[in-house]
């Protein structure tokens, strides 16, 4: 899960992490004047949104005064920023700035480790420096036994003027904290600013959540804007399903999550003809009980973009007449199901799974026994339904 920015620098201060002297986050145009009215100084008026480029697209404006301040937000609150909206801006008390930085702690899946990425070239666009200047942005794996102690912060922060590389040092030792402690797959500081007092502050953060350990951390659950989530994304995580939402016509559900990106492929190509795409991502794992099939059939019906479905089963822990038998039992919780159903079952007890499908004769459900084949059925029957 993403966080805003206010939201990020919430978790920073939780940890010590300094970002300066004030913020208040605001819905309308009145609020932040106010706000304005109470720092008392210039403030920076700065977009809400999970994206970057704010300030490219008008999200991020200095203000001077409440009437000022007035006239900003409202030039920024409904603006559209690579397709989010902003509803909410963070008032914050301009900051002095003599340097900006970039840092940040992510996850290195490729090499299955912590990578730390700094640059005294903060406030751009980080993708941009690495492939215009790449000798600019210091690369330094974290191990994940060791962490960063203040010594490994040092080496991280040699890139850094050296009147700085202490207090930076100090900064990313908490950097790190926020990083482990909140279980946390990236943090991101753009700018960390030096200002004309020699001290450090994260004036910006970016942070990613991980989803999978949001179990440690029940307050988490707080930081969810349930106003900005994906209707079906919300019903889907609250019955534990692995679903994203696409912004195709073919409903996909698969068991295993290999096997469900496979299946986005082929039904892409085999619709590319016809535009027709992938309505979603929904793995429904090992276990397809009917009361899981139920919920991954129903919450895929629901979208009302989806005109076909297109189930593909391998079977394996889990055999294709459990799976077959799970989603007779679907049907059944489902009452009524008005939208074509492609099934392709293989793997353990395939043969059996299918004879269970067609004795009971499932309106609107077809098998087909490849993929491919599976595929091209499942756009052809998308593209009847227009």
């Amino acid at each position: 899960m993403d966080l805003y920015e206010y939201q990020a620098k919430d978790l920073f201060a939780k940890h010590g992490v300094p970002v300066g002297p004030g913020q208040r986050v605001v819905t309308d145009v009145e609020a932040a004047a106010d706000a304005a009215a109470e720092f008392g100084v210039p403030v920076v008026i700065k977009a809400q949104v999970k994206v970057g480029g704010r300030g490219k697209a008008g999200g991020v404006k200095l203000a001077d005064g409440r009437e000022d301040a007035r006239e900003k937000a409202e030039a920024i609150l409904g603006l559209d920023i690579k397709g989010h909206t902003v509803r909410r801006v963070l008032v914050t008390p301009a900051s002095q700035i003599a340097e900006e930085y970039y840092f940040s702690f992510l996850l290195d899946r490729t090499n299955r480790t912590f990578l730390a990425m700094a640059s005294a070239e903060g406030g751009m666009e980080i993708e941009q420096l690495a492939v215009e200047r790449p000798e600019a942005l210091a690369k330094i794996p974290v191990d994940p036994i060791a962490g960063v102690d203040l010594a490994k912060a040092k080496e991280i922060a040699a890139i850094f003027p050296e009147p700085v590389r202490d207090a930076a040092a100090e900064v990313i030792v908490k950097l790190w904290q926020t990083f482990v402690a909140e279980d946390v797959t990236l943090v991101e500081v753009n700018p960390l600013v030096r200002d004309p007092q020699d001290d450090i502050l994260a004036l910006d953060g970016k942070v990613t959540l991980d989803d999978n350990a949001g179990f440690r951390h029940p307050d988490h659950a707080e930081l969810v804007d349930t106003a900005a989530e994906d209707p079906l994304e919300a019903a889907a995580k609250a019955k534990d399903l692995n679903y994203v939402k696409l912004d195709g016509e073919v409903g996909i559900i698969g068991n295993g999550a290999g096997l469900v990106m496979s299946t986005l492929d082929v039904v892409a190509y085999a619709g590319e003809d016809s535009g027709t795409k992938p309505a979603n991502f929904l793995d429904i794992g090992g276990g397809a009980s009917a009361e899981v099939m139920a919920n991954g059939l129903g919450i895929i019906l629901s979208d009302p973009d989806v005109r076909s479905v297109f189930v593909n089963v391998f079977g394996g822990i889990t055999a294709c007449d459990a799976v077959a038998n799970g989603i007779v039992q679907a049907f059944q919780l489902l009452g009524t199901v008005d939208k074509p159903i492609v099934v392709r079952l293989d793997g353990n007890n395939a043969a059996l799974g299918r004879q269970t499908l067609t004795d009971a004769a499932l309106p609107g459900l077809s098998q087909v026994d490849t993929m491919d084949a599976a595929a091209r059925r499942a756009v052809e029957l998308a593209v009847t339904q227009e």
